[in-house]
């Protein structure tokens, strides 16, 4: 357990990985706001965490590993009034989707997966807390805001001095805050508002801010000191910044002490945004490339690295997996735990303990992928299967992954498996003209034929 390290945003660097609690780990995620679809990006973040989740599992420890869901929030009363549903009913639906698409992608569920509105309590006396200290106030306008100004050491997270946050902040006449650096905790409601968006505060009715809802989730299910917390690199300032202020002012001591960050994606070396038009959801991208291939591609890259998406790295990934499978074609393992001891398995270990460094850990897998495909050892094909396993992946047979249909190209299985049929017979009368034609066929479709002497045994689909 302790050859672990982790790249710490705080510190800038990475350290070793000391837990509070010895053999147990808590790790907060911030994790989707639910008015659309999940896209590219957000399978990043949560397969960054994923694979920590699960290294950290392989490592022994016991992890509590909560990712909240984020349901309340001005873009998504802005989608419902839009669409005639209350909040309810279109966060209900996104939420099924998200767990869907990260079902699809093997991403495992978290231990807790807080919901916002469940919350408000917490926040509230989160909020008085902060007032009762001179940290937050409420303005003319309604509003309670945090008073940056008041916590010594804001952007410490994201090495922002004030002087220059203040530089670059424009003033708001329209608002109630003291100071434009001043960030909202609890908004007064408006008239044209849900009435499901408002709940009764000391402050009258109203909604919370985004950033205090993750303050309070975390504090209230890992308390007020853990271990991890996570987010994509955008969350860095102000979220997590925010988070920090408002945990530690109203605690008075360290709220995290490993801040973790994952890396932008990139769409053929350019920043993904709708704008552009180059935004994949990951519904898209899994019309087009099988889940595990996704995966595959997404754990090539370091996880603080940028991964740049393109159909190109996506081909490339699918080549590499399929060297993957079929290294295990015909050879099973030995059925016997997991040897760590293993060289290639000591690499892989080495690898994830330094910060997670999934690409030399399936640098390994492949060097013993060489070994496998000379040796034909079970005692191979075992360590291949369970160090994959470790970060989720060769769960399939060979012949499940080689056939696998994606977006429903390729026909089905009953088909393909009746026109080789068909062809055998061809074949054996000798009507080779019409056995070239359903290899064609079938080919045109996206399927290969693998003939052995002894007939065609196998295929699998381009």
């Amino acid at each position: 357990m302790s050859n672990l390290k982790i790249y710490n945003t705080l510190a800038r660097d990475k350290q070793v990985f000391v837990p509070i609690e010895p053999g147990k780990v808590r790790m907060y995620v911030c994790g989707m706001t639910i008015y659309d679809y999940c896209h590219i990006g957000h399978a990043r973040m949560m397969m960054a965490f994923d694979v920590m989740y699960r290294w950290l599992l392989a490592s022994g420890y016991e992890v509590t590993y909560a990712r909240n869901i984020t349901d309340i929030d001005d873009k998504i009363i802005k989608r419902a009034v839009e669409n005639g549903e209350t909040i309810s009913q279109l966060t209900g639906r996104f939420t099924q989707y998200m767990d869907e698409d990260t079902t699809a992608l093997g991403i495992l569920p978290p231990t807790l997966v807080p919901r916002a509105t469940e919350y408000v309590p917490q926040m509230l006396a989160l909020i008085e807390k902060l007032e009762s200290k001179q940290l937050a106030y409420q303005g003319e306008d309604g509003d309670v805001n945090f008073a940056v100004r008041n916590f010594d050491g804001y952007g410490k997270l994201s090495g922002k001095s004030l002087d220059d946050l203040r530089a670059g902040e424009r003033v708001d006449v329209n608002t109630g805050k003291r100071d434009p650096l001043d960030f909202v905790l609890w908004k007064a409601s408006k008239e044209s508002e849900p009435e499901e968006v408002k709940w009764d505060s000391k402050w009258g009715k109203g909604r919370p801010g985004w950033h205090i809802e993750c303050s309070a989730m975390s504090c209230e299910l890992l308390g007020e000191h853990f271990d991890i917390h996570g987010g994509g690199a955008d969350l860095q300032f102000p979220h997590h910044e925010n988070e920090i202020a408002q945990s530690e002012g109203a605690s008075g001591h360290a709220m995290v002490n490993y801040w973790v960050h994952n890396g932008f994606v990139r769409v053929d070396n350019e920043k993904m945004s709708k704008s552009l038009g180059n935004f994949f959801t990951i519904r898209d991208v899994l019309k087009k490339y099988d889940a595990e291939v996704v995966r595959f591609f997404i754990l090539r890259a370091h996880y603080r690295s940028p991964l740049n998406y393109s159909d190109a790295h996506l081909d490339d990934a699918r080549g590499a997996l399929t060297r993957l499978y079929t290294a295990l074609d015909g050879v099973e393992g030995d059925g016997l735990p997991l040897n760590w001891k293993e060289e290639h398995a000591a690499r892989f270990a080495e690898a994830m303990d330094d910060d997670f460094n999934t690409p030399l850990a399936v640098a390994a897998l492949f060097d013993l992928v060489t070994e496998l495909n000379k040796s034909k050892s079970p005692v191979l094909a075992r360590q291949l299967k369970g160090l994959a396993a470790v970060i989720g992946l060769l769960d399939r047979t060979p012949q499940q992954f080689l056939q696998a249909s994606v977006g429903g190209e390729g026909g089905d299985d009953a088909a393909i498996a009746e026109a080789i049929l068909k062809r055998a017979e061809a074949k054996k009368a000798r009507n080779f003209a019409e056995s070239d034609k359903i290899r064609a066929d079938l080919l045109a479709q996206g399927v290969i034929l693998e003939d052995k002497p002894d007939g065609t045994t196998n295929w699998r689909r381009a």
